[in-house]
């Protein structure tokens, strides 16, 4: 498949970026990933290993277009969980204290 990342036209194939990522160890995933073989690696270092260019120059999203299109599940990053608000009783429960034994 033909895709542009960072403006340079490339040819990539499933397999091919299989073998690119083969014994490459994924680094921490702190954002947007994909996952290749069993693991989870960034976008950003997928695209560094495809491309070899650096990471500056790609942006994630190009990446996420071009593994998504070969097939490979490309997971979002993780919503933030909503606060837990306290309900009028949980906070009139909190102002009023702890009972103390006499």
């Amino acid at each position: 498949m033909r895709c542009v990342i960072a403006r340079f036209p490339f040819d990539l194939t499933k397999s091919g970026v299989l073998e690119s990522m083969k014994g490459v160890k994924p680094e921490p995933v702190t954002g947007e990933s994909v996952i290749i073989g069993r693991r989870h690696y960034p976008l950003k270092q997928v695209g560094q290993v495809i491309t070899r260019q650096d990471r500056r120059d790609f942006s994630a999203g190009e990446v996420l277009r071009a593994m998504s299109l070969l097939g490979f599940t490309c997971r979002a990053l993780p919503a933030a969980a909503p606060a837990h608000s306290e309900s009028p009783l949980e906070r009139a429960s909190a102002l009023l204290g702890t009972p103390i034994s006499v």
